[in-house]
């Protein structure tokens, strides 16, 4: 766990988890993802910082919805774009 956690992690009761393995706009133009990253205001699942297209990253630009979580298996964690804070869970 990270000594301090932002606001909008901490207001996070529950976690949202993908309903699908894919980026949801990659998919639209036969894009191409490395990792996913899912909305935890929303629940959009969209491709990270390491894609070509990084749409999770864009998405928070567009919207405001500042926390995802890592959709890959076996990941485990929170990160906030508006304080850049990262936290892990259990």
């Amino acid at each position: 766990m990270a000594d301090s956690i932002c606001t909008h992690i901490s207001e996070i009761t529950e976690i949202t988890f993908p309903k699908e393995y894919v980026c949801e706009e990659c998919v639209k133009v036969d894009g191409r993802w490395l990792h996913l990253r899912t909305c935890q205001t929303c629940g959009t699942t969209l491709c990270c910082d390491s894609s070509p297209s990084q749409h999770a990253t864009a998405h928070f630009h567009a919207t405001g919805h500042p926390v995802v979580i890592s959709a890959e298996p076996g990941e485990k964690w929170l990160w906030c774009y508006a304080d850049e804070c990262f936290v892990e869970y259990n």
